[in-house]
């Protein structure tokens, strides 16, 4: 009877994945399309791993069945539409704070720019099809991680690149809790979702008709669960001497650009930064927090903003309310001027900007913006999507530019900072200057256009950029959800989305440079290399072995 009451577990569970099996083969696209709906759900706000895995062990069985290369590619393009359609679904909300188009269009913006998307897991489907179509389900799986970790990479900078969110986001735990992101340092993002396909290949094999095989594999995803779900004790983060004061203003999205709440935003930006005449620390405002122009040299009708001065006169205000001993790092926009084509002087194009900008309102240092939004600063497929009636979200009609690159910002007694605005922080191995390694990473960012996804999942990548770096991450956003990430990608304080507060404290220290700060996205590369060939190449050699002996 007991031997009964064993088997009838395993059974059911194997019948169950049977049937799901035979739903897939009669409807592949349909089952595709859930799968990558189911999966989705693994990314913050919902974070529902233990959903996400198992969908991605159905799709690696699903994947694995089909007998042509032209089903394999239908098979994981699907998948990945519907997949990155939910997953970015926070760009449809950022149609709603326009008035250029109608609001409707953002919800055909997403599918349309994940038709391209959709293209990287459609590709590493492929691969895996032509090598390994014909192994069992540890090599296809194996070597369809590979595969993934190759074109995820790809997605990151082909055609400037848009990596927004990596599969191995679902692995990472909470804010208390890294989970299996801990691995960070040794594998680097695009192998961490490497590691969550062979999560989902362990899922696989627990369903193996071999005892031993599948009770292996389920006490290895056991261990795995615990991982991402049991409280981890933390030890106090070490900290620097430099003193910050980081703001969230609470600038709502429709009073970004409206002249008539700016001086409101400054009282109240203003209010949480005093008072500091008698401290020195650095003073942290997000992107967007300034609607003057700073610098010098524009057309004066560029500076009749908030204060209806010119920018000395701004800029002394600004560096009294941050005391005379301060550093601020805010978010600006500076133009580039020049001849424009009704033949009056102005701006001919604009740079997303952090200035460093001292008490005594000398501004210091200027980072410039690389990683451009789209449909946000510029627009994809433009050739495509503008004779569609799609624009660009950003207020005005002149473009962007984009930055050179990661820079660190030297502040002296300050600090050496790290800056990446916005969505900058999500691209993995793209945010720090190798050769000039800052002591943390300053990530301004205006999220009120992000929806109920967006600020969450922006978060969470930041904080793999913290634990992959060795680097500490403090983030200052308009709107929620700002937030002080040490180097191990703990949140040690938070500002939640729809407050207005600000956080006080010592910057966490930094890690030594860690194994994938040294190497960059080389490492990741290498382990997909590593994995191919374990999945691919050795199975054959064993098997020539075998056939010598």
């Amino acid at each position: 009877m007991a031997d009964q009451t064993q088997e009838l577990g395993p059974s059911l569970l194997r019948n169950t994945a049977q049937r799901v099996a035979k739903f897939a083969e009669r409807r592949p696209g349909l089952a595709s399309a859930l799968l990558g709906l189911i999966a989705a759900c693994g990314y913050p706000p919902l974070h529902a791993w233990w959903i996400a895995l198992p969908a991605l062990a159905i799709l690696i069985a699903h994947i694995r069945t089909v007998p042509t290369w032209r089903g394999a590619v239908w098979r994981g393009w699907v998948f990945g539409l519907v997949h990155l359609t939910l997953a970015n679904n926070w760009i449809a909300t950022a149609f709603t704070h326009q008035a250029k188009m109608p609001e409707v269009l953002g919800w055909f913006a997403v599918p349309l720019l994940c038709l391209y998307l959709a293209v990287y897991p459609a590709l590493a489907a492929l691969i895996a099809h032509l090598l390994a179509r014909r192994s069992g389900p540890l090599a296809f799986g194996t070597v369809f991680a590979a595969a993934w970790i190759v074109t995820e990479w790809l997605r990151s900078w082909v055609f400037t690149g848009y990596p927004w969110p990596p599969l191995g986001l679902i692995l990472l735990g909470g804010w208390e809790n890294p989970g299996l992101a801990r691995a960070l340092p040794w594998l680097g993002t695009y192998a961490l979702s490497g590691a969550a396909l062979i999560c989902a290949t362990l899922v696989v094999l627990a369903f193996s008709e071999n005892r031993r095989r599948a009770a292996v594999s389920a006490w290895i995803i056991g261990a795995l669960g615990a991982v991402m779900l049991l409280p981890i004790a933390q030890t106090n983060s070490q900290e620097t001497a430099v003193r910050y004061t980081l703001v969230q203003p609470l600038i709502p999205q429709d009073e970004i650009t409206d002249h008539t709440k700016f001086a409101e935003q400054f009282a109240r930006t203003a209010s949480l930064t005093m008072p500091g005449n008698d401290q020195s620390r650095l003073v942290l405002w997000p992107e967007s927090a300034i609607p003057d122009y700073l610098e010098e040299g524009y057309p004066d009708r560029y500076y009749l903003t908030t204060f209806g001065q010119d920018p000395i006169v701004a800029r002394r205000r600004i560096g009294w309310v941050i005391g005379d001993q301060s550093t601020l790092l805010t978010g600006v926009v500076n133009l580039n001027i020049g001849i424009r084509e009704d033949g009056r002087r102005g701006a001919v194009s604009a740079r997303n900007s952090v200035i460093a900008m001292t008490g005594e309102s000398d501004i210091t240092h200027h980072y410039s913006k690389a990683h451009l939004v789209p449909y946000g600063e510029y627009l994809p497929m433009e050739w495509l999507l503008e004779p569609l009636g799609l624009a660009r979200l950003t207020a005005g009609g002149i473009p962007y530019n984009p930055g050179p690159g990661p820079r660190t910002l030297d502040l002296g007694e300050h600090g050496r900072a790290g800056i990446q605005i916005c969505y900058e922080i999500v691209f993995s191995g793209q945010v720090v200057d190798r050769d000039d390694r800052p002591d943390f990473i300053f990530n301004p960012s205006n999220d009120g256009w992000f929806g109920l996804w967006g600020p969450p999942q922006h978060l969470a990548q930041a904080r793999m950029r913290a634990i992959e770096e060795g680097l500490p991450v403090l983030r200052s956003t308009t709107t929620g959800i700002s937030a002080v990430v040490d180097a191990n990608g703990f949140v040690l304080q938070s500002i939640a989305s729809g407050e207005a507060d600000k956080i006080d404290g010592f910057i966490p220290m930094a890690h030594p440079p860690t194994l994938f700060a040294q190497f960059g996205n080389a490492l990741p590369l290498a382990w997909a290399a590593l994995l191919a060939l374990l999945g691919f190449g050795l199975p054959r050699l064993l098997a020539l072995w075998a056939a010598c002996g």
